[in-house]
């Protein structure tokens, strides 16, 4: 074998040595920001389970809460990690065309689900049960309004990955990127269930 054939085998090595090393890194620093995700959440619930029941003679989640409208954008939240899901699978056979039929349809659910919680927020806050009217409030808005913030700006990723994928196609940055907001987006489900679990359902039995 000659040297310039040694030397074209070794680069081809490095190379791919190389990319491995970037996805590698890419996920880890992705895991990493998702437990400091984790960490922000759990201050979060802390505090509601803290102030929860401090209603300053004010209303109550059993007052407030309208459970089917909560009912409503769980579903389309816990459809849209199914739609997302689907998206990947296509992304895995290769079809770029159903990858980005499944996540525009992922991202009609999250904006479904932003659209739920905005009027949510707006009916509370017209009622006058804004965050200010209570610590229980205060402990409301502060956590549903960071997990709606982060779906928000999941949808916003979801959208500019899309251009990206149109542009470039299915490459392999855009699936290592398509990976790491499966994940963000699995992750926020996980919370919400928490969400919905914690704040409204035992908010509105108490």
């Amino acid at each position: 074998m000659s040297a310039a054939g040694i030397d074209s085998n070794e680069l081809k090595f490095y190379v791919a040595e190389e990319e491995g090393h970037a996805e590698g890194g890419t996920l880890l620093g992705f895991w990493l920001y998702l437990m400091s995700d984790c960490l922000i959440f759990a201050v979060l619930f802390a505090c509601y389970g803290v102030y929860g029941r401090s209603y300053a003679a004010g209303p109550s989640g059993a007052d407030l809460f309208d459970l089917e409208l909560v009912a409503l954008s769980t579903g389309l939240l816990l459809v849209s990690s199914i739609t997302y899901g689907m998206a990947m699978l296509a992304m895995e056979k290769g079809s770029k065309g159903l990858t980005l039929a499944w996540l525009a349809v992922t991202g009609v659910f999250g904006l479904g689900f932003l659209g739920a919680t905005a009027y949510e927020f707006h009916h509370l806050i017209e009622i006058g049960a804004g965050p200010q009217r209570s610590a229980f409030l205060s402990s409301f808005f502060a956590l549903v309004g960071t997990h709606a913030l982060h779906v928000a700006f999941g949808a916003l990723w979801l959208v500019v990955l899309m251009v990206q994928v149109v542009w470039k196609g299915l490459i392999p940055e855009n699936r290592r990127r398509l990976m790491c907001l499966s994940m963000f987006w699995h992750f926020l489900d996980v919370v919400w269930i928490g969400v919905f679990s914690f704040v409204y359902l035992m908010g509105s039995l108490a």
